[in-house]
């Protein structure tokens, strides 16, 4: 037994442990565009190049009015906002109208109203594909319904896009949070994307890492129209990551950078929130296979629980490369703080978010194949359509 846990123990140790020096090392290489450098105003010397800014909303009357009207006071001297009621059955459209009427939009903001779905597209893809053909701007920057934008994120995140010759960037959103349970479940997640992905490897050309993100994907116009539009990821689930890595994997210049609360967003509600909406993603994740699910929840449950069991169960020496791999969770967890504002003792709470999140996988497993698909958004896509668009 003492064999086992010295190579389980091992494992995890060199796991952890190597993905946290990573970290400390390419972290800081990621550039905060809240830094007085990006202050420019115009974002370019030639002026601020145009921006069409693309915003698909389906049943969003609780934060759709605000997002509009944070978006009207940016501080950016040209640009346009698309925003597409896609097929809403609340106030939604009623409520774009209202504010595509007031004084400040005018020559600004501009309504889009889908009322009916083509076959082979998702409604979020299919709205945002709609609004980039209308769209007139050099910039497409892509966002949901529900994040909040500072008067100065897109100025900056201009200044930085051109300088630093950039085909596409993303600008992390800040994770409002009011409850334990929220906390729990983002930190968990941000340290699973930590584990997962390498924010300081998107910049390199030579690694396969992309990153796409649904608040704030900022993407040149002709890299947006070399790789397909949208049209290439009618059927995509997870269109945001997947635009990255079509991006990425098309030789174009791919950056991702902080920016404090620039630009924030509540993602969910209470723990069971984050549960709800990940159960929509976790299986498309994993390509809609039950096995390599399967697959995942072991690996999962191996690696963050692995390093607490094996405190707990191996005796003297045997310890020591599972306190090396726990030590390497809490200083992730200390790391994200700094960023995230989410306090280091949560990392108490990982043992019991791995538990949430194993949940999560096998509940949208189960559910996408019990149901034969995936229902967002009050409409039902078939798993077979699903599985044909992968990209």
């Amino acid at each position: 037994m003492i064999w086992f846990h010295w190579i389980a123990g091992s494992l995890l140790a060199l796991a952890w442990f190597s993905r946290i020096v990573e970290a400390a090392f390419g972290m800081p290489h990621v550039t905060d565009v809240t830094s007085p450098e990006w202050n420019i105003k115009p974002a370019c010397q030639g002026g601020d190049p145009r921006v069409s800014i693309i915003v698909p909303a389906c049943n969003e009357e609780e934060t759709i009015r605000e997002t509009l009207r944070r978006l009207l006071l940016l501080d950016y001297a040209n640009y346009e906002v698309l925003v597409v009621n896609d097929r809403s059955s609340d106030a939604t459209g009623a409520i774009i109208d209202d504010v595509s009427a007031s004084p400040e939009a005018h020559g600004i903001l501009h309504a889009v109203h889908i009322q009916q779905l083509p076959p082979g597209w998702l409604g979020k893809t299919h709205a945002m594909w709609q609004a980039s053909l209308r769209a007139t701007g050099e910039w497409l920057l892509f966002t949901d319904a529900d994040v909040l934008f500072k008067p100065d994120s897109l100025r900056r995140a201009i200044a930085y896009s051109e300088r630093e010759k950039a085909d596409h960037t993303v600008l992390f959103p800040f994770m409002i949070m009011k409850g334990p349970g929220e906390r729990m479940m983002i930190s968990f997640f941000q340290t699973l994307f930590m584990f997962g992905h390498r924010p300081w490897k998107v910049a390199d050309p030579k690694a396969k890492d992309h990153i796409g993100v649904g608040a704030f994907n900022l993407v040149r116009r002709s890299a947006y129209d070399a790789i397909g539009t949208y049209q290439a990821l009618r059927m995509d689930v997870l269109d945001d990551m997947k635009l990255g890595k079509l991006i990425k994997n098309a030789g174009f210049r791919q950056r991702n950078v902080f920016g404090a609360d620039l630009i924030s967003i509540r993602w969910a509600k209470g723990a069971m929130g984050v549960v709800r909406n990940l159960t929509k993603n976790f299986f498309a994740v994993l390509s809609f296979q039950w096995i390599r699910t399967l697959a995942s929840v072991i690996g999962l449950a191996f690696l963050n629980w692995g390093p607490f069991l094996g405190l707990w169960l191996a005796h003297g020496w045997a310890r020591l490369p599972y306190g090396v791999a726990v030590v390497s969770i809490l200083s992730i967890y200390v790391g994200m703080g700094l960023k995230s504002k989410i306090p280091f003792y949560y990392f108490f709470l990982h043992p019991l978010s791995t538990l949430f999140f194993v949940y999560t996988l096998l509940r949208s497993m189960t559910l996408t194949l019990w149901n034969g698909g995936v229902t967002w958004r009050g409409t039902k896509y078939p798993l077979d359509e699903l599985r044909k668009g992968l990209a």
